[in-house]
């Protein structure tokens, strides 16, 4: 089976914990354990995210007064070969010798036009107190939005249109490479007039590139893997419950944050309907009960409205 399972950042450096190269290799390394036997049985794809990460390395670079900071595209580009590295290492260590790993710098087309860029919302690096959060919003003129009490920047994030390495990556797997791609979403670039391609400003949502991703290579299972044992109806409130499996179409009906899981949701919904496959999310180490429907949201034509725990 053909499995692509795409990797919350904070599955990778956790919400609130120092960003540190050791923390995040640690993180890399539990990952790697609820990967590895997916990766002993099927094809295996992995995508990340990369807020805390290219966050982090816009704070860095924004430190250094002797040249203009890096774009997000290309801190994007650099959060993709060092997550990459990590994860083809601590896999690695794991799965038998003779298993190849690649890691591809993935190129996503995005829409000079798409609304997005006039709304930013998607969430990068750390969380900061409202005190913290006016001074850079003032000092740097960046965007901040509240993440539960706290604040975090929040960039553009336009939909992906289209993966430029799609044709390698499956030449990959055709030789039994496990891949990581796509990470973060991929690195956003548009057409200019001249048909020029450039970087953008912007961070791509990891889950709805995943969901494009699994689409075009034919993926059999779209697992996303987050902090959170399913998708809850009222999430945080006492009423709070989990969804079981749930159609795409009861789905759509159903409020989820912009934020935070509603792209989980609509990248769910786009694959489920576009292949009659099944979509999941779920906890990282629940990946091989998740993908055997026995954890989890499932995400399938064959639901029936929403099924609770």
């Amino acid at each position: 089976m053909r499995i692509l399972v795409a990797l919350g950042g904070n599955a990778l450096l956790r919400r609130g914990e120092p960003m540190t190269a050791d923390n995040q290799r640690r993180n890399v390394r539990i990952a790697a354990e609820a990967l590895a036997p997916l990766g002993r049985e099927h094809q295996l794809i992995i995508s990340h995210g990369n807020g805390p990460q290219v966050g982090l390395l816009a704070l860095q670079g924004a430190a250094y007064s002797e040249v203009s900071p890096y774009p997000l595209d290309v801190l994007g580009a650099q959060t993709e070969g060092m997550i990459g590295y990590m994860i083809e290492q601590e896999l690695g260590n794991i799965l038998p010798f003779e298993q190849p790993f690649a890691t591809i710098l993935s190129m996503v087309e995005v829409d000079p036009n798409d609304p997005a860029f006039e709304h930013p919302t998607k969430p990068i690096g750390p969380v900061y107190t409202r005190e913290e959060a006016d001074r850079l919003a003032a000092a740097k003129g960046w965007i901040m939005a509240p993440d539960g009490d706290k604040f975090r920047r929040v960039v553009a994030s336009p939909r992906p249109q289209r993966i430029f390495q799609i044709r390698p990556v499956k030449w990959l797997l055709e030789k039994g490479c496990i891949v990581i791609c796509a990470g973060g979403g991929g690195i956003p670039t548009m057409y200019r007039p001249g048909r020029k391609l450039q970087g953008v400003e912007a961070v791509v949502d990891k889950d709805l590139a995943s969901s494009l991703l699994a689409r075009e290579l034919e993926a059999d299972l779209f697992l996303m893997a987050t902090d959170a044992e399913a998708v809850y109806l009222d999430w945080g409130k006492p009423s709070q419950r989990a969804i079981r499996r749930a159609s795409p179409a009861a789905l759509r009906d159903c409020p989820f944050p912009a934020g935070s899981m509603g792209p989980k949701i609509q990248a769910a919904i786009e694959f489920a309907e576009a292949t009659g496959k099944v979509a999941a999310i779920g906890a990282l180490h629940d990946l091989v009960a998740i993908s055997e429907g026995k954890a989890g949201t499932t995400v399938t034509m064959e639901a029936e409205g929403l099924e609770l725990y």
